[in-house]
């Protein structure tokens, strides 16, 4: 059989209800032909049956407080240690600033977009969540990946599950399903050491599930990692939601390279390329059968690129975002804010009607 057949029949199989594995994922990925287009059309089919026709999007504003770091990943441009000239932590006044222009612009959800600070503790964060909350108290704040619980958890010595509680008490939302990157930790051990392993991340997205705590899942590609190793990672967040029905979306994250260390010392590539971000969204579509909602990354990818994802089996834009300074530090200088005038204009031009969204989308 060639290749064209292979494909062909995979995706009719797809149709008619097999479940991809994780193998036939990587064969997909590989592509290098003009069968891409088969692949994103056949997503495309799918995305309209699983999503229905609208582009969807948020308002919402990221909020940053800090950009010093424990972690200091090889992937981000955007961390600093405490000593640096550059490093800032801001205090209640600074974060409330941020959270009324939030407020006069009427988001929906605003978005803690910072370093894991070494000083932060458990109460840190509930203290940071209350601030937002006395200037917002309506909007769905989404905050804390897994490994900033993890740290706030080994800080304050006490378990993730408490960490999690008192965070809800405090009045999380959503919580951010970042810190994934690539989940398997040999590709973890280069391009993030310091972080949160595998086997916690999958722990702590568990227990926010189980305690009705939804999330994102994303997955961060383009650098080091094989088309295995994505398939794997898309294989862990199919079967979280197997089990929990508990991630709202897939984010997908290219990986900008031009100001990181990883680039810089000649470890990782020049980020993905346009027919791997095509395929990503596509196979995504294709194997992840339980996710209603793909996200394709307007800041990362630019506008041209998320409308052509939007063909490819995406159904959502993200966010308005107003400020993405961890973004822009790693190279993307255009990544602040998309007007939803601008967005509308994407979704009309390929026959689709643009939705405002909630964060656990819910329409506006």
């Amino acid at each position: 059989m060639t290749l064209k057949d292979r494909i062909r029949t995979l995706l009719a199989d797809v149709f008619a209800g097999h479940r991809m594995t994780e193998e036939e994922a990587v064969a997909l990925l590989g592509v290098q032909d003009r069968r891409v287009w088969e692949i994103a059309a056949a997503a495309d089919e799918l995305r309209e049956l699983r999503a229905g026709e609208a582009v969807t999007f948020v308002l919402n504003q990221n909020l940053h407080i800090t950009n010093v770091c424990k972690n200091l990943c090889g992937f981000c441009g955007f961390g600093r240690k405490a000593t640096d000239p550059d490093a800032y932590l801001l205090g209640k006044d600074g974060v409330q600033e941020q959270a009324r222009h939030a407020a006069e612009r009427g988001v929906t959800e605003v978005c803690f977009l910072s370093g894991v600070h070494p000083a932060f503790t458990t109460e840190s964060y509930e203290e940071m969540i209350g601030w937002v909350r006395e200037i917002l108290p309506d909007v769905d704040i989404h905050s804390c990946s897994p490994e900033e619980v993890l740290f706030a958890a080994k800080r304050s010595g006490i378990s993730t599950v408490e960490v999690l509680e008192r965070l809800r008490a405090a009045g999380i939302g959503t919580l951010q399903g970042t810190a994934a990157e690539i989940l398997v930790d040999g590709v973890r051990d280069v391009i993030c050491p310091r972080k949160v392993r595998t086997a916690d991340w999958v722990r702590i997205i568990l227990e926010a599930h189980r305690m009705g705590i939804r999330s994102s899942g994303t997955i961060m590609y383009g650098h080091i990692e094989t088309a295995a190793d994505r398939a794997r990672h898309l294989g862990i967040l199919r079967k979280i939601q197997d089990e929990t029905r508990g991630f709202t979306e897939l984010v997908t994250l290219p990986y900008i390279h031009q100001n990181t260390p990883l680039y810089r010392a000649g470890i990782a590539r020049a980020g993905p390329t346009g027919r791997e971000d095509i395929l990503l969204i596509a196979v995504a579509r294709l194997f992840l059968d339980n996710f209603p909602n793909i996200q394709a990354s307007w800041g990362k990818v630019g506008t041209k690129m998320a409308q052509a994802c939007l063909l490819a089996g995406a159904n959502d834009l993200g966010g308005t975002m107003f400020a993405d300074a961890v973004t822009v530090c790693a190279g993307a200088g255009d990544a602040d804010y998309l007007d939803p005038a601008e967005m509308r204009r994407i979704a009309e031009d390929i026959g689709r009607p643009l939705v405002q969204r909630t964060t656990s989308y819910g329409r506006v």
